[in-house]
């Protein structure tokens, strides 16, 4: 489920090794030891953790689309901007789409759980700064939660949670590619724009011929709660986890999409690069809550 969000990719596929021109690879699953080693250092001791998750996307696309769409995005980045891209990463909140085929909803605690565990694990390899490009609206709420409570322990590490605005000059383009397409398109999970970034990345992946076998109409079923939030308020919308119409999908609109979408993660990667106040401000923290009767 993507909250939001060039050229065709295809002179090289995007699923093919990632490299950067000195031979050292973005991708950790490919780094010799030796190689590792020299990767840290080149990366400013910056990893990426692109997010994803195993859930339906309508009837026309594959399960792995937040994953794929993520990585695409990730991959494209640092090949303007060298960082080491971590393994898939699926472990996310699904519960939402737990009545649907192939869908992977893992329990709270371990997501949870994973999520810590992995961020240490990248910390104990010798990364400093942990990247994470959110590819699954179902963390919306999740993940700066997650962030938040990392200040419950000292860490030695910071993780820094991209989020896109629509503030950029690419940003006008895919407003008006948008304002082009259908009232009905609908732009949520599996709709329009999410449709239209695969398109972008794997278009071998859609069946397009699909996209209007099942329905992507908000269902209403909780008309009479205007202002409660319930758990169950997405499945009441949308039994069939699917939002709005593929077929109105565009690779005009997912090109533009992507570019917007690698053009402020690349800034952010230098940003984070060049960042000291983060980690100072957290050892400043840690100490002041060992001696909070202290703290002035």
């Amino acid at each position: 489920m993507k909250k939001f969000i060039v050229c065709f990719l295809f002179v090289f596929p995007l699923w093919l090794s990632a490299q950067q021109s000195d031979n050292l690879a973005v991708k950790w699953e490919e780094l010799t030891t030796p190689d590792f080693v020299k990767a840290v250092s080149q990366s400013g001791k910056v990893c990426i953790l692109p997010i994803g998750v195993v859930e339906k996307h309508g009837p026309h696309m594959p399960l792995g689309t937040d994953l794929i769409n993520i990585r695409a995005t990730v991959f494209e980045a640092v090949k303007q901007e060298y960082a080491v891209v971590f393994p898939e990463y699926y472990v996310s909140q699904i519960n939402e789409a737990r009545h649907q085929p192939g869908v992977i909803a893992y329990s709270p605690d371990l997501i949870w759980k994973m999520l810590l565990e992995t961020c240490d694990e990248i910390a104990r390899n010798g990364f400093e700064k942990i990247i994470f490009v959110n590819g699954h609206g179902g963390n919306g709420s999740f993940l700066p939660y997650f962030c938040m409570s990392l200040l419950s322990e000292k860490r030695d590490y910071a993780v820094y949670l991209f989020q896109p605005a629509p503030d950029s000059v690419e940003h006008l383009k895919v407003e008006k590619l948008m304002n082009k397409l259908s009232p009905e398109a609908g732009g949520g999970h599996a709709g329009a724009t999410e449709t239209s970034f695969m398109m972008a990345v794997r278009p071998d992946l859609i069946k397009m011929n699909e996209a209007e076998t099942q329905s992507g109409e908000d269902q209403n079923h909780l008309p009479d709660l205007n202002y409660s939030y319930t758990g169950i308020w997405w499945y009441a919308k949308f039994p069939n986890h699917y939002f709005g119409h593929g077929k109105y999908a565009t690779p005009e609109l997912g090109q533009a999409m992507l570019t917007e979408d690698v053009s402020q993660l690349v800034k952010m990667i230098r940003e984070v690069k060049t960042d000291t106040k983060v980690l100072e401000l957290q050892k400043e923290f840690y100490e002041r809550s060992e001696h909070p009767i202290d703290t002035k």
